[in-house]
């Protein structure tokens, strides 16, 4: 065994018992001032012992040799039981912190974690695919994000690398941004994508993939709308999972879009039809037919949806023949939602307060049974309530001041 290798063991050894030793202390016990240190001393020895880590791993060719594999990651994964994505990435960490002496020196000053040197490497790498960029320009663009590593976290440093070539030189790469910005956007329309799938519970899976730009909106569209919710829920000690209330914001969005600004088709505007007898529409437990593919949904789904979507309901006798195409029903036309505002000021449930910006108009006469669309038939429903008061489960009563009070159906059996 060569003195190099005593060296090493005893070393590691070292690091071992130290952090045996902390291991056996409660930091419940510790001082402010101690938390606060131990956290900082923490972190740099975390970048020092992934700066020797990663040393290590460039200097590891032998063991992928040995074992027939492409570099040793693959070793990594059998005998280590680290998945091939997190060891191969750590691989190529280590090949690049080869290249860039800078990041790979503030790595091992413990003044850069592994996460911000996985950032600047990935962004260096990119400048050097640049035909603009000179090997001075890749030089002082590892000076500077390096030197802004020690201010920034790993996600400014990422937004930073990829208009590092303008903090470089602003007249001579502010095209150079253009076309890469251009080439970003045009790669994010190829990936973009839509996919659904029924789950035949009821229920219907969405997986998408849009441009960064449209899903902040999207997703700052949807905050607007659960955010509210939550609070209200919160001042009435009640806890929903933020991300169903996304869902149901989502689901807000789809149900309240403006039919009229969907494209035509055969000169129509985008319709749904629900086709149901008029005895079925009227009854609590029935289904509907969804368009002309024949999804079904329930009957109280169907006198929902005529509160909130532009639909026209096909009303079939007893020989199933089409007794009336009935006209669309629309949404409270937008005067009458705002006069609604002002009468209602907020949700009409007993037990609801939410502000009258996040509710639907809901026909208190419904709409299968000749209810009409004005505002003495109307009253504001937050989403919840306006599926409360179609559901078969429950009825409600309306009190002498215009409020609803809801209650469970009491079972006849």
């Amino acid at each position: 065994m060569s003195l190099e290798h005593d060296t090493v063991d005893v070393d590691l050894s070292a690091i071992e018992a130290s952090l045996d030793d902390l291991l056996t202390r409660d930091p419940a016990y510790w001082r402010r001032s101690q938390k606060k240190e131990a956290l900082a001393r923490l972190e740099k020895i975390q970048a020092k012992q992934a700066a020797v880590k990663l040393r290590l791993l460039a200097a590891s060719g032998d063991i992928a040799e040995e074992t027939g594999a492409k570099d040793v990651s693959g070793w990594m994964r059998t005998e280590l039981l680290v998945d091939k994505g997190v060891a191969r990435s750590q691989v190529n960490l280590a090949a690049s912190l080869a290249k860039y002496e800078l990041v790979a020196a503030g790595l091992a000053d413990g003044v850069l974690s592994q996460d911000k040197a996985r950032v600047i490497t990935k962004a260096l790498d990119q400048i050097e695919t640049d035909p603009a960029a000179s090997t001075e320009d890749l030089l002082l663009a590892e000076k500077l994000l390096v030197e802004h590593a020690t201010w920034w976290t790993a996600n400014e440093l990422k937004v930073a690398g990829k208009r590092i070539l303008l903090m470089v030189d602003p007249d001579r790469f502010e095209e150079a941004e253009a076309k890469a910005l251009q080439r970003e956007e045009e790669h994010a329309q190829r990936r973009t994508f839509f996919q659904s799938r029924d789950n035949g519970d009821g229920t219907i899976d969405i997986h998408a993939r849009v441009s960064r730009a449209v899903g902040l909106r999207l997703r700052t569209m949807l905050d607007s709308l659960a955010q509210p919710r939550k609070w209200s829920a919160e001042e009435k000690g009640r806890k929903a999972p933020y991300d169903r209330l996304l869902g149901q914001a989502f689901a807000r969005v789809i149900e309240t879009y403006d039919v009229e600004n969907l494209p035509r088709h055969g000169g129509h505007a985008t319709t749904m039809f629900v086709t149901m007898s008029l005895d079925e529409l009227r009854k609590d437990l029935a289904t509907a037919s969804l368009g002309f593919d024949g999804e079904k949904i329930t009957a109280a789904e169907a006198r929902r949806m005529a509160c909130n979507a532009d639909l026209v309901p096909v009303v079939l006798g007893t020989d199933s023949e089409i007794l009336d195409l009935g006209r669309t029903a629309r949404l409270a036309h937008p005067i009458q939602h705002r006069a609604l505002r002002l009468r209602d000021k907020c949700c009409q449930a007993e037990d609801c307060d939410a502000p009258a910006a996040w509710t639907e108009a809901h026909h208190l006469k419904p709409w299968g049974e000749g209810g009409k669309t004005d505002l003495a038939n109307m009253v504001l429903l937050c989403p919840s309530d306006h599926r409360r008061i179609h559901d078969p489960n429950c009825t409600y009563d309306r009190l002498p001041d215009g409020r609803i009070r809801f209650s469970r159906r009491t079972s006849t059996l």
